[in-house]
């Protein structure tokens, strides 16, 4: 597993499972002369997404960003349709830290689609659903958390029911931002769906932003190309654009849940990659 220290707070990145998606929808209007040269694809077009939780280790709290493409949660035709070829093995990648789902205190959902949102549940039995982290605060934003109870005609198919219900006791709503501990805050910024947050560290001189699915891999640095999937794709040029420049100037790391390749970046003020961490490859890939 990568890890990657960035001040007082340590990150681990997760076994979350994968997923291959079409990479036109992935990059939306982006001819594909152009996404292809950032980020390979295989013959059918499709392109390799990881679903891969950071564990942030900070204050002496374990805490998630998101939960994986989930375990036994997907039909076999999903699971084609999706290209899922591996599921989530959160408990085994917590088990070499010497963890378990119960020492996670916080998990912070960028948003509630089904690939970041799976792992929250799990089945048992053959129809029940219990909460995967029982001893975690969820926090997402209240907009999010609207939309997962009552999705519309669009988004009924990535906002699932059984991901919602077992937690809802868990769960914090937040509105605009808020601080979970020093110095970690999440931002709703809407864009990818109308509820969507990012997640931000700052200590020092040193931090990180976690842009989710508005950038959701190291190939997505340009401001304009945004995902066929985004509910509102403005939006999320604009937040983009916003939080890229200040990650930028302060020389932030920039991580990724979606990255098959890269797990984490840092840029310089123009916008040149001055750091990486390589996501290990492994013999499923």
């Amino acid at each position: 597993m990568e890890t990657l220290q960035i001040g007082s707070a340590k990150l681990t990145w997760l076994n979350g499972g994968v997923t291959h998606l079409d990479g036109g929808s992935m990059f939306g209007v982006v001819p594909k002369a152009l996404w292809a040269k950032k980020y390979p694809h295989n013959d059918k077009n499709q392109i390799e997404l990881r679903t891969d939780p950071i564990l942030i280790e900070l204050d002496g709290s374990n805490l998630l960003i998101d939960t994986g493409i989930g375990l036994n949660k997907l039909s076999d035709k999903q699971k084609r349709n999706f290209g899922v070829l591996e599921e989530t093995n959160i408990e085994a990648s917590l088990s070499e830290l010497e963890l378990t789902v119960n020492d996670i205190d916080i998990v912070l959902m960028t948003h509630l689609h089904y690939d970041h949102a799976n792992g929250l549940t799990k089945l048992v039995g053959e129809e029940k659903y219990e909460s995967v982290f029982k001893n975690a605060k969820i926090f997402v934003s209240q907009i999010e958390w609207n939309e997962m109870q009552q999705p519309n005609i669009r988004s009924i198919n990535t906002y699932w029911e059984k991901n919602w219900r077992p937690v809802v006791d868990q769960v914090y709503p937040f509105r605009e931002k808020i601080e979970v501990l020093p110095g970690l805050t999440m931002v709703h910024t809407g864009g990818h769906s109308e509820g969507h947050a990012i997640i931000r560290f700052r200590e020092g001189e040193q931090g990180f932003i976690h842009m989710a699915d508005i950038m959701p891999t190291h190939a997505h640095q340009n401001k304009l190309w945004a995902l066929a999937y985004d509910d509102y794709p403005v939006q999320s040029v604009l937040q983009k654009e916003y939080w890229m420049e200040a990650g930028y100037k302060e020389k932030v790391w920039f991580t990724f849940y979606h990255d098959a390749y890269y797990r984490a970046v840092r840029f310089n003020e123009a916008g040149e990659k001055i750091d990486h961490v390589e996501r290990l490859r492994y013999s499923y890939d």
